[in-house]
């Protein structure tokens, strides 16, 4: 699906999208039979006074994505809300080796949901530290050479050619989440740029997620974008000035270290910098994955549907007019992690809150996402 010329009253709004929610054989010998992450969202139990878990989903579930009906229930909530997208994960460990990608098969099969998709290569090794192994390695993120890059390039060529498949310019949008572990990162978007543009397409646009200075141009990529939540922490440690609401747990104790609230990461959030490091930004609703590490976690306390609007106003307006991002793209983190408490999706305690923030924001500014615009003259036909 190729988005329109961005202009100042365009956006293109990607959620990320987790597929861990149905059993794999390799999750039911590391963490039990049937483990999904609603095993870890289900046991969840409040750490504090005031700690919401366990949080519980809404109208969906604890849905199964090998479920058609579920899949596509998801794209009318993101579409009739203000979502251009959803970014899967992808898992690609080299030699061939991939997870969880049964969901995302299924809707290059099937041809549903008819909603525009693209791919972001999670490309780390998988580790037990959420759980407390954290010298345990379950899978491990290889990159045996240029062959590889080549076979990883065949395997999705299919969902490239796939009408739904987001494109700038006519080039695949892809995101690599970790492109410093690469260990030659410019030889990889160079041989895809060659191979796309082989298999008629004008190359790739390429977006690398970073926490750190990184060049993106000296290794090939189009633009940068950094995870919400160690970018917002970042500032709001350097902030000093402050008197920051933070929640420091004794670390003997194995307690939580540090919580933080919505009101106070937003309103710290300096969107000057993207500028400086060309780079885009990301939206972050909520925030606590204590369903995953327990007393290991990071929580961001006090989000609400209200302060999201506040934060999607701020980055929408930013966005607009920001000259380093050309289409105006914005990625949101996440569509539905549940076992981060980092989703869009609907709970029992807020509803479609935070899904009505996005298009509401969107209504009073007079902003309408690519997909929207489209709607009504190529989507669905």
């Amino acid at each position: 699906m190729e988005p329109k010329s961005a202009s100042r009253n365009k956006a293109i709004i990607l959620a990320h999208y987790l597929p861990q929610f149905h059993p794999i054989p390799e999750n039911n010998d590391w963490w039990g039979n049937g483990f999904t992450e609603w095993t870890n969202v289900k046991k969840a139990k409040p750490l504090f006074r005031g700690h919401k878990q366990p949080v519980i989903p809404g109208e969906l579930g604890y849905y199964d994505l090998r479920n058609t009906e579920t899949r596509e229930r998801q794209a009318e909530l993101a579409r009739s809300h203000g979502i251009t997208g959803f970014a899967y994960w992808h898992y690609w460990f080299g030699n061939g080796r991939r997870l969880l990608q049964k969901p995302f098969d299924e809707v290059l099969e099937c041809g549903r949901p008819d909603f525009p998709f693209c791919l972001a290569w999670a490309n780390e090794s998988w580790t037990g530290t959420w759980h407390g192994l954290k010298d345990k390695i379950l899978v491990e993120q290889q990159y045996p050479g240029e062959k590889d890059y080549i076979n990883h390039f065949n395997h999705v060529l299919k969902a490239f050619r796939d009408d739904r498949y987001i494109k700038i310019e006519n080039k695949p949008l892809f995101i690599v989440y970790l492109p410093h572990l690469m260990p030659d990162a410019l030889a990889f978007t160079r041989l895809w740029n060659k191979l796309a543009k082989q298999n008629g397409f004008d190359g790739m646009y390429f977006i690398g997620i970073h926490y750190a200075g990184w060049d993106h141009e000296k290794d090939g990529f189009d633009l940068k974008s950094v995870h919400p939540l160690p970018q917002y922490v970042s500032m709001f440690e350097q902030d000093r000035s402050r008197k920051w609401k933070r929640r420091i747990f004794n670390r003997l104790t194995g307690k939580l270290k540090y919580t933080y609230h919505f009101h106070d990461l937003i309103k710290s959030y300096d969107l000057s910098w993207l500028d400086q490091k060309d780079c885009m930004p990301s939206l972050l609703a909520n925030w606590d994955n204590t369903p995953r590490t327990s007393q290991r976690g990071w929580v961001v306390q006090g989000s609400t549907p209200e302060l999201f609007g506040q934060h999607c106003k701020q980055i929408l307006e930013y966005v607009v007019n920001q000259q380093n991002n050309p289409h105006n793209i914005i990625f949101i983190k996440s569509w539905n992690e549940w076992a981060e408490g980092n989703y869009l999706e609907p709970d029992n305690r807020w509803g479609n809150g935070f899904l009505n923030a996005i298009l509401e924001s969107l209504r009073e500014l007079n902003i309408e996402t690519t997909l929207l615009i489209e709607n009504d003259e190529s989507v669905g036909k």
